[in-house]
């Protein structure tokens, strides 16, 4: 049996190591109390010091930071790009002129790290208004709003650093763009690309995308208004391109190119790029993926994706249960109701799963939240309704104190027949 290390410790990471762990020996460093719970083997020790098969990097700060390179330096195979690659998502003022000598289309921009200059930008638009920090703000680094003074305000904070300290010192103002937004994942092994099925995620905290962005408060998948033709067209204009801007600039890319699209009246845009799994639609995409992971990521990895077909059934939606005041101040030690020694569904119900991002266990054996995102609950389905029936059926099992949820998640695509 191949042996794979996961590197990383949230709900992500949990996903990609149950749907590894159905193939392989799964080692996670370091995790967390839930997988631990459900089995998984959860070591601190740094995955330089470890050995197996195929690794599997997860978050983006250690890709940025270049930890595949390391590793590749002691001649691992690893999913993940180095450091290089990684900085498509760890600099978005890079990624923007990265984006136009490839010839991706993409919001118009400008990038700034004088005060002056960018309010100058900024009253030269018309509303609504987008502004990113430039380095990496784990997903909430961008505001978009139709208030100019709201505009002004954000970007005096982040060029500050008030905001998000040394990542906001060089902002990026960019056209808001209209339509349905997608998130294609796409595998990559350095030449060729193969995109998994479209999802979309919720970014903003509050049902009907209010209040403030967040790592995510749920996704589903596939995204029903996606057609193939449309995903066609995305690699062609736009992951097509970036493979051969990268391979242009020397770089090796293994890993996922996270494309996060808005699909507008002219074809599709391109956002952003992320570098690694989503979060959370990571944890509806691997549901569907059945036992297939271990050899897409290998094949990736290994740069032999010539004979891949991913022809996953169904859908799956994923709900994100967060703490009490998260984005901005997420309060810890809340009990968790509902939950069995394993850190699953104590109410167990056939085809979901529960995923940990923030959870510790107590003295008594408890699970307590300890995290922003406490807990993914994804559940599969026959249709994304049925998907998402499931889905909040088994989170209305689950309570801790001032716990938060959208009750949104998938709705528009409610009303098919389940």
């Amino acid at each position: 049996m191949s042996r794979v290390v996961v590197v990383g410790a949230g709900a992500r990471e949990h996903a990609l190591a149950w749907s590894l762990a159905k193939t392989s020996d799964v080692i996670v460093t370091p995790g967390n109390a839930g997988m631990a719970a459900a089995g998984l083997r959860c070591v601190s020790t740094s995955p330089a010091d470890l050995s197996a098969d195929l690794f599997v990097i997860g978050p983006e700060l250690p890709l940025v930071a270049g930890l595949a390179d390391t590793l590749r330096a002691q001649d691992k195979v690893v999913f993940g790009p180095g450091a290089a690659g990684a900085r498509l998502e760890g600099s978005k003022a890079y990624l923007k002129e990265f984006l136009a000598a490839a010839n991706v289309p993409t919001a118009a921009f400008g990038s700034f790290s004088e005060l002056d200059l960018a309010l100058e930008y900024l009253r030269s638009m018309t509303g609504p208004y987008v502004i990113k920090t430039d380095g990496l703000a784990a997903g909430k680094g961008v505001l978009v709003t139709p208030s100019l003074a709201d505009a002004e305000s954000d970007v005096r904070e982040k060029l500050s650093g008030v905001a998000f300290g040394p990542a906001g010192r060089t902002i990026v103002i960019e056209e808001a763009l209209v339509g349905e937004e997608c998130s294609l994942l796409v595998l990559c092994d350095g030449v060729r690309g193969i995109p998994l099925m479209p999802a979309q995620d919720f970014k903003r905290v509050g049902d009907g995308d209010r209040g403030p962005n967040t790592g995510g408060m749920g996704a589903f998948a596939p995204l029903p208004s996606v057609t193939p033709e449309i995903v066609e067209r995305v690699m062609s204009t736009i992951i097509n391109p970036t493979l051969r801007e990268l391979r242009r600039r020397d770089i090796d890319f293994r890993g996922v190119l996270y494309a996060g699209l808005m699909l507008t009246d002219k074809g599709p845009y391109l956002l952003e790029y992320n570098v690694r799994f989503g979060d959370p639609e990571t944890q509806a995409i691997v549901a569907l993926m059945g036992n297939n992971l271990f050899r897409a990521l290998h094949d990736a990895a290994t740069g032999n994706l010539h004979g891949l077909a991913l022809s996953p059934e169904g859908a799956a939606v994923s709900v994100v249960l967060a703490a009490e005041g998260y984005p901005s101040a997420p309060v810890f030690g809340a009990v968790i109701s509902g939950l069995d020694s394993r850190g699953q569904l104590a109410q167990e119900r056939e085809g979901v799963t529960v995923f940990h991002a923030g959870t510790t266990r107590n003295a008594d054996g408890d699970f307590v939240t300890s995290g922003g995102r406490v807990l993914t609950v994804t559940a599969q389905g026959p249709s994304v309704a049925a998907a998402r029936q499931a889905a909040y059926a088994a989170a209305a099992t689950l309570s801790f104190e001032g716990m938060v949820q959208r009750s949104d998640i998938a709705q528009n695509y409610s009303k098919e027949s389940a």
